[in-house]
């Protein structure tokens, strides 16, 4: 018997978990509901899901608390399908650690190629732990060494500064997945400085200059218009 992935839907709405079991169901997914924040809980922990649909109105909690909570102890993928459309909202479920974030109404489409992507893409992070550990992330012809504090680019040794070098890497362990602003910000030149992204874009345009052929048509590094940038995943 071939393995289903599972995934928990997190909404109080009976229509969109109607729908959304349907389409999961019907796309050979293992489906589970839970229609408030307390139900959730007890199923990431007892059900071990391979990737949460997360809604951020809940009756008895908002889904920002459950995001938060959740990345205490576990990086289980969340996306979050929300009818808030404020860029502000999206931002702060993805600084909580979401790994994607669809607004309602969406495509049923768009949303299963956003759950292949974000359960290959934890299946690639837990393969890469020993990648990782040695140091090395190979992205096509991009190769950063953490060891060497080096990043290569089809085997030339590309410089980079300090900082340059730590943005790189920071987005390295986390490929494909989007980075907000002041996440980088934070992790870079610390909580001094978030909200003011001056700084950080003149740094990324840089680290384009070096590694893109084309900045304005990247191959690595991508834009998330308002919200951060994300590397390309790995193979």
């Amino acid at each position: 018997m071939s393995h289903k992935d599972r995934i928990l839907i997190v909404d109080d709405e009976n229509g969109i978990c109607r729908f959304l079991s349907t389409v999961l169901s019907v796309n050979n997914y293992d489906v589970l509901v839970a229609r408030t924040g307390t139900d959730a809980y007890m199923m990431v922990t007892s059900s071990m899901p391979d990737l949460v649909l997360l809604d951020l109105g809940l009756p008895d909690m908002d889904g920002i608390d459950i995001l938060k909570t959740m990345r205490e102890w576990t990086e289980t993928p969340v996306i979050v399908v929300s009818a808030r459309t404020h860029e502000r909202d999206k931002v702060e479920a993805l600084d909580a650690g979401a790994d994607d974030y669809v607004m309602k109404p969406f495509s049923p489409s768009e949303l299963l190629a956003r759950i292949r992507t974000s359960i290959r893409r934890s299946g690639a992070r837990n393969s890469n732990l020993k990648t990782f550990r040695s140091g090395i992330c190979r992205i096509d012809e991009l190769t950063i060494d953490y060891d060497k504090h080096a990043v290569l680019l089809s085997g030339k040794n590309i410089h980079l500064t300090r900082n340059e070098f730590k943005i790189i890497a920071l987005l390295g362990k986390n490929a494909g997945k989007v980075l907000t602003h002041a996440h980088i910000m934070k992790e870079i030149w610390g909580a001094g400085l978030v909200g003011d992204n001056r700084i950080l874009r003149v740094n990324m345009a840089n680290i384009r200059r070096k590694l893109e052929e084309d900045p304005t048509e990247p191959k690595y590094i991508f834009t998330e218009i308002g919200v951060g940038y994300r590397l390309r995943e790995t193979e």
